[in-house]
């Protein structure tokens, strides 16, 4: 039997046996994108309630459109993918639809509302944005149900946005000129203290993150890990 087909190691070599899979490189964490999230929905929805609550003319609302697009409406939506990548469920489809909400709210002031065929029937368009809220509401109160397994300052949000979006849908239905009605006052100033509680959850998930503790309590409300 011959030998010639052995090899035998010489200096420099090694016989350490390549591994068949080559082991993937760690992947790099990605930051939380919930305190960009909220502070965008708070600003946003810090203007647009200014306006609603009667502290500034009504004529001015359309100054709400330049934030909707870009920062409520733009940055919460890639917020929201940021969380889908992460595999937050909760905050993947708030953020992506609030998102949504003021991408939609900036496209329905600026083209539909001045549409020809809503200008015919101008006595009615109220019913139409009463419709639209009442659509967000629902939305908002079945997410403030789940966002009690988040944290006590997430669920203050959605509880106070779920009352926010009632009241505006109130007005909205109860007034020819929806802005006249005292029912969207109170959802301006609900919309305001929706908007502080939204840049506090927001204030302390950054400041937290950045000190690498807990400055600023968020109430933790997640499950207890199950017994094994």
């Amino acid at each position: 039997m011959s030998d010639t087909n052995i090899t035998t190691p010489t200096a420099g070599m090694t016989t350490a046996t390549t591994p068949l899979t080559p082991v993937p490189p760690a992947a790099a964490a990605t930051a939380d994108p919930a305190p960009l999230g909220l502070a965008a929905f708070a600003m946003t929805t810090m203007v647009l309630s200014v306006v609603n609550a009667g502290i500034l003319n009504a004529a001015l609302a359309p100054t709400v459109l330049a934030l909707a697009l870009f920062y409520g409406g733009g940055t919460q939506l890639l917020a929201g993918m940021w969380e889908f990548r992460r595999g937050n469920t909760f905050g993947a489809v708030a953020f992506s639809s609030f998102g949504a909400f003021w991408l939609s709210y900036w496209f329905l002031a600026t083209f539909i509302l001045s549409a020809p065929a809503l200008v015919a029937v101008a006595a009615q368009v109220h019913q139409g944005i009463g419709l639209y809220l009442l659509g967000w509401a629902i939305f908002t109160g079945y997410m403030t149900v789940a966002s009690f397994r988040v944290s006590g300052a997430v669920a203050a949000v959605f509880v106070l946005l779920t009352l926010t979006f009632v009241a505006l849908c109130i007005g909205a239905f109860a007034a020819t000129i929806p802005s006249t009605s005292s029912w969207t006052k109170i959802g301006g100033w609900l919309g305001l203290a929706t908007a502080l509680a939204a840049w506090y959850a927001s204030f302390a998930g950054v400041t937290n993150e950045t000190f690498k503790r807990t400055v600023v309590p968020t109430w933790p409300m997640a499950p207890s890990a199950r017994a094994h």
